[in-house]
């Protein structure tokens, strides 16, 4: 499985932004996705995931209620919808592939190159 990254970019504190995930091979539907960051200096992080059915959305307490994970199997799609940012979220942006739903960043098989978001204050 292949994945692109793409949405990123430079918003105020309080926009919005939608990240999307593009993702290659026909086995996309039967995989979790998840989204990580990773901020200058500190260590890739979790912030959301799905399972293959998209029952299961597990968020980070710092991201919940505010961003959105979704996935469009028929497009090999998975989304995060990003609302009332903070600068504390400015990070580079992660997509990740696994068969099994985790939390965990050292879980995941395969990763895309990742896109910079930056929220201003």
């Amino acid at each position: 499985v292949q994945m692109v990254e793409s949405g990123g970019g430079i918003v105020q504190s309080g926009g919005s932004l939608r990240l999307s995930c593009a993702a290659s091979g026909r086995t996309f539907s039967s995989y979790a996705m998840a989204w990580f960051r990773q901020a200058p200096g500190k260590e890739r992080e979790f912030v959301a995931a799905i399972s293959w059915d998209a029952r299961n959305t597990p968020y980070s307490d710092s991201v919940k209620g505010r961003f959105t994970i979704s996935r469009a199997n028929a497009q090999n799609t998975v989304y995060l919808q990003m609302e009332l940012l903070k600068p504390e979220d400015t990070a580079v942006y992660y997509c990740a592939a696994n068969r099994l739903l985790s939390i965990r960043v050292e879980a995941y098989d395969y990763w895309g190159r990742g896109t910079q978001v930056t929220v201003s204050s």
